[in-house]
């Protein structure tokens, strides 16, 4: 079930009788013919850099410029593609993953360019955007008990006018069991589950004639933490059984952790989840602390991408590494880099990308986009391309103003086969 039902009413069928249909103009429509793609993704494993990491210090490195700094450019398994040195692990799975070295940011300031790089509009002071982990679970039916959306080691945007079924499930710290999802020691199953029945009666009676989004919301919380409670499949959140061997591959760190939960979890029916993980802002001493994100980020994204290769789950699984924007390419006084919006790069991989694959470029420097410069709402109407959802939907926030689930991208068709 979709996070809102929303019907066709006769007179949009009608509608087609004087040149439209479904609400698009057949023009449109005819001009789209020969473009669609078959949607390969079915889940989103989308990794968020908070603070906003070099370009040029992990996906587009400039060998032999002024602006390199200390890290010198490997060869991946990619022809042609070389990344950052603090990547050895992942450069051996770049035939698998695509780079986009042209992104055209706009949004210098931390919480701007975070909501626009997860929402794809810019920050409005009367309304508030959903984040796209809700877009994919608004469109995507759900898959069996557990949350459509979880966002690991920290907060994901909000749903907004998308509604409760579409907020994100979060977890502190992977593998850790959540308290809330169990009776409190020493009151059995029987007697919990008495307990949630009169729960139940209560909140119906006092919602009953009471038209409040509010008291549905947190029937609607209510209920899904009850079923999954009850659910077999909540031990996908559980890393106790992991052998040592994986973790050691994959870095017994959070962000390791969090990796490997998250492949637990689109392995069990999940559509989005999100990794988060911080400290990117750079001002200062910029180089031993991206060799230090390297050493904990490479092995965990390799793993991963290799593992799930071999299953067979990276064709159905768009796994995106982002962050708000890039760093200057002018190294600073503090050895650091500032913020830098105007170009920086993003990673894509699995869902239907073309590995080996990169789009655009930045200028010698790494200061601006050379060529295909790709807009950041570009981003998620590939995204929404990935997954066979429909970037321009409108959905109607609860003061009747339609929204397109995409503010006006376009895909970046090249990514696909």
């Amino acid at each position: 079930m979709h996070c809102s039902e929303y019907q066709i009413s006769r007179r949009s069928l009608l509608g087609a009788a004087s040149g439209t249909f479904l609400g698009f103009q057949v023009r449109h429509l005819l001009a789209l013919e020969g473009t669609s793609h078959p949607s390969q993704a079915e889940h989103v494993i989308l990794f968020w850099n908070g603070g906003g990491m070099s370009h040029i210090d992990t996906w587009d490195p400039k060998p032999g410029r002024p602006t390199q700094g200390e890290f010198e450019a490997i060869e991946t398994s990619a022809p042609g593609i070389r990344i950052s040195e603090i990547f050895p692990n992942l450069a051996q799975q770049m035939h698998h993953a695509a780079l986009i070295r042209s992104i055209a940011g706009t949004q210098g300031a931390h919480g701007r360019a975070t909501y626009n790089l997860q929402t794809s509009y810019n920050q409005s002071a009367n309304l508030i955007h959903p984040g796209f982990g809700s877009v994919v679970v608004h469109e995507k039916e759900s898959l069996g008990d557990l949350p459509a959306y979880v966002s690991i080691s920290g907060r994901a945007p909000r749903s907004s006018y998308l509604g409760q079924r579409c907020e994100a499930y979060f977890v502190g710290n992977p593998g850790e069991r959540d308290p809330y999802l169990a009776f409190p020691e020493g009151i059995t199953r029987e007697r919990g589950n008495k307990r949630l029945e009169r729960l139940a009666k209560f909140n119906g009676r006092f919602a009953n004639n009471r038209n409040d989004d509010k008291l549905q919301a947190t029937a609607t919380s209510i209920d899904d933490a009850v079923r999954l409670m009850r659910s077999p499949a909540l031990k996908a959140f559980e890393l106790d059984k992991v052998p040592t061997s994986t973790l050691n591959r994959y870095g017994d760190t959070p962000f390791g952790r969090g990796a490997i939960l998250a492949k637990q979890l689109v392995e069990t029916g999940v559509r989005f989840v999100q990794v988060n993980r911080g400290g990117f802002d750079t001002h200062s001493n910029n180089f031993p602390a991206m060799r230090n994100h390297g050493s904990v980020m490479d092995p965990a994204l390799a793993s991963l991408i290799e593992d799930l290769a071999d299953s067979g789950m990276l064709e159905k699984t768009l796994v995106v590494m982002l962050s708000e924007f890039g760093r200057t390419p002018r190294i600073n006084d503090n050895a650091g880099r500032d913020h830098y919006p105007s170009v920086f790069s993003g990673f894509l991989a699995g869902g239907g990308v073309r590995g080996g694959t990169v789009i655009g470029s930045s200028d010698e420097n790494g200061e601006k986009p050379k060529d295909r410069p790709v807009q950041v709402a570009d981003l998620h109407a590939t995204f929404c391309h990935a997954l066979g959802i429909d970037g321009n939907k409108e959905v109607m926030t609860p003061l009747l103003r339609p929204m397109k689930l995409v503010d006006n991208g376009e895909p970046v068709r090249e990514l696909f086969a």
